[in-house]
């Protein structure tokens, strides 16, 4: 089976944020079926990704990384993100 073709399995703790007036959608998800680590992404009203470089152990540490990110950037840094890679 090709990557492409595979199947994904999303957290629970996916899902719309909104802080200071901005809302994001939160995606952590990683190949179903597989005990693989968990991809961060954060995707913009207009479709723009903010994208983790980093996979993590869990979701819950995902998304702990998004919300210290939030804390350390803002919510604004998610905005008109242009397939920007975070760490």
């Amino acid at each position: 089976m090709a990557i492409e073709d595979r199947e994904l399995e999303y957290s629970p703790l996916s899902g719309i944020v909104t802080r200071d007036g901005i809302s994001v959608d939160v995606q952590i998800y990683r190949f179903a079926g597989a005990d693989e680590p968990w991809q961060l992404e954060v995707i913009d009203h207009e479709g723009g990704s903010t994208v983790w470089d980093y996979r993590f152990a869990s979701d819950k540490h995902a998304y702990r990384a998004f919300g210290e990110a939030v804390v350390r950037e803002g919510m604004r840094s998610f905005v008109n993100a242009q397939a920007k890679l975070l760490h």
